[in-house]
């Protein structure tokens, strides 16, 4: 995905924020379905994984080295959230989406930790994951 389509899609419904821009979930995830994601640590730049966005509301999982993981997606009060398959605590984990000086990132929704997390690339390449359920 060129710069242009990053900044095309952060500007859709956006909420101005301190030098960030949020992104409304429903528009991420709609600009997103059918895609595949790969999102980079921030500040480091290691690849923390690769997500297929299947549809609005599933989507397959893929760190590397590891197989695919399954998961829900819920858009509860501007956030997205992920319940994944193999959540040993049956809880989301949550982001909220954002873009800051052009770049497309997630930030960790819990106050607790800051992990910030940057799109690198955007592609209609699948992850050819198995058993994939039904959108």
């Amino acid at each position: 995905m060129t710069i242009g389509k990053v900044a095309a899609l952060a500007a859709l419904l956006p909420l101005t924020a301190t030098a960030q821009t949020l992104i409304e979930p429903e528009a991420f995830l709609t600009a997103l379905k059918g895609k595949t994601v790969r999102f980079h640590d921030v500040p480091s730049g290691d690849l923390v994984g690769t997500e297929e966005f299947l549809s609005t509301t599933v989507s397959v999982w893929r760190m590397e080295g590891r197989g695919c993981v399954y998961g829900q997606i819920t858009t509860p009060n501007g956030q997205i959230c992920f319940l994944y398959d193999d959540d040993a605590d049956g809880l989301p984990v949550c982001w909220w989406p954002f873009e800051h000086e052009g770049r497309l990132m997630v930030r960790l929704s819990t106050f607790a930790y800051t992990e910030i997390q940057e799109v690198r690339s955007i592609t209609e390449d699948g992850l050819s994951c198995p058993s994939a359920p039904t959108s």
